[in-house]
């Protein structure tokens, strides 16, 4: 594939940008254990730590990509490069828990604005014979923070501090800004109404929910404050799908999940990556607490199961067109949930860890079938018109599952352990890992309610480009 200047500049800047911003979702799974000491936080405020980033990243996803089609895409994603950044200062300087998870929220609202807009940027500066390379090249840039992120952040704690892992930001964002300003062309789409109401119905629901689900163990469950948010979080999830489902433009068009196959396969994306998101929770923190290994080399023992997307999705890819969705994506969930129960099973204070590489590389190996596999049954429910919103709505859903991956599991290990000791770590870390399979489990059943694909009905280069987004990290969306 041949590429004029402003291709290189705009396939190189945007796949930074993006690798900035997933680098950062995972570069905090070796810290948590770090910062747990020094900013003495409960397992709660480990968890916020996390899902401040995720749920703001996650419900202002689709609603960015409307904000760069009106007001444009280069003025977008520098504002989420400023606003990225400057959380990122602010979490480096955070005096304590509260501040540090305030600080992330708006990292993960900045993070909004910049994944999808480099994606649309990338999208149209190549024309549809290229489109499907320059899509590869930018999943395979975005996604070495798949294998780096950890290793990075296990490296940064222990050559230094971790406030470190967020003061790193700062100059890449110096440098990316006047780049993007100067190298890249502005452009637009078509003005979209944006949906104001959804946005904060959804934020509302999703907040509620896991705030009642964090809150739970030390608020006590039939405490007003518990039961009071998971209540207002049910009754306005319920008034998000009932808005979604009279508004003109919707966040979330909720006449896509009338189809079978496109229910079923965001049900299973979101039960993948809760998986996914308690294993990065949990086993980064098991590793420093009970097995004693530094930030460094708990990244490095953590590549088993990270670095089986760059083997097994792009096979699972063109496995698709030959067998289907369906049995790759309940196949690759049934795999996922043996792994993470094997952990469960063998966990103790004892544990070596040549015992979690055999569950490591199954689970992996299963979360790399399905996830190309889930987002090609998402995308291929949908006639080509509906494809961007089909996509959004995947990794929207896909985000909130990785908070709820985390909100249940926590839950759990907050009730049947504790971080006080190696026996108690372990007790909890059991609980939450086994709940995590069984989240997994049911992901596997909800697949095997996508229907039978035959070849004819998959839309041609879908899957080459679904599968290069299996390379990308966790927190990246289409």
């Amino acid at each position: 594939m041949s590429m004029n200047t402003n291709q290189r500049w705009v396939l190189v800047l945007t796949s930074v940008a993006s690798l900035a911003i997933m680098l950062d979702a995972l570069v905090v799974t070796t810290a948590l254990n770090a910062i747990r000491l020094d900013l003495n936080a409960s397992i709660e405020q480990l968890e916020w730590t996390i899902n401040a980033f995720t749920l703001p990243f996650a419900v202002l996803l689709m609603a960015a990509a409307a904000l760069g089609d009106r007001f444009g895409r280069r003025r977008t994603l520098v504002a989420g490069l400023v606003l990225f950044g400057v959380a990122s200062i602010g979490c480096a300087l955070a005096p304590g828990i509260g501040w540090l998870i305030v600080a992330r929220a708006v990292q993960g609202a900045g993070a909004a604005a910049v994944v999808p807009v480099s994606m649309t940027m990338l999208g149209t500066a190549f024309g549809p014979t290229e489109r499907g390379r320059a899509l590869g090249l930018f999943a395979a840039i975005t996604g070495i923070a798949t294998l780096a992120g950890p290793l990075l952040g296990g490296a940064v704690v222990e050559g230094a501090t971790w406030p470190w892992i967020f003061w790193l930001n700062a100059p890449v964002v110096a440098v990316l800004i006047p780049l993007v300003l100067t190298r890249l062309e502005e452009s637009r789409g078509p003005v979209r109404r944006l949906d104001l109401v959804g946005i904060l119905l959804v934020s509302g629901a999703a907040f509620g929910l896991v705030w009642g689900l964090v809150e739970g163990n030390s608020a006590g469950w039939t405490s007003a404050e518990v039961l009071g948010a998971l209540v207002i979080g049910a009754v306005l999830l319920v008034a998000f799908v009932a808005w979604e489902r009279r508004v003109e433009e919707p966040l979330i068009p909720m006449q896509l999940f009338a189809s079978r196959a496109f229910s079923a396969g965001n049900a299973a994306g979101f039960l993948l990556f809760a998986g996914v998101f308690s294993g990065a929770f949990f086993f980064a923190q098991f590793m420093q607490t009970v097995m004693h290994y530094g930030p460094l080399g708990t990244g490095v023992r953590l590549l088993p199961w990270t670095a089986t997307l760059f083997v097994v999705a792009p096979i699972a890819g063109r496995l698709v067109n030959r067998v289907g969705e369906r049995p790759l994506v309940a196949g690759g969930l049934l795999l996922q949930a043996i792994g993470l129960g094997w952990i469960a099973v063998i966990a103790s204070p004892d544990m070596s860890y040549v015992a979690m590489i055999p569950p490591f590389i199954v689970a992996g190996v299963g979360v790399s079938m399905a996830i190309p596999a889930a987002q090609s049954a998402v995308l291929g429910a949908v006639p080509p018109a509906a494809v961007g919103a089909a996509s959004g709505t995947f990794n929207t859903l896909r985000q909130l599952g990785g908070s709820f991956g985390i909100a249940i599991p926590a839950t759990v290990f907050a009730a049947a352990g504790d971080v006080g000791s190696v026996t108690e770590f372990t007790d909890g870390f059991t609980a939450a890992i086994a709940t995590a399979a069984v989240l997994t489990l049911v992901g596997a059943a909800a697949a095997m309610l996508i229907p039978a694909r035959t070849r004819s009905r998959l839309i041609p280069g879908r899957i080459g480009q679904v599968a290069g987004d299996a390379a990308a990290p966790v927190g990246s969306a289409r």
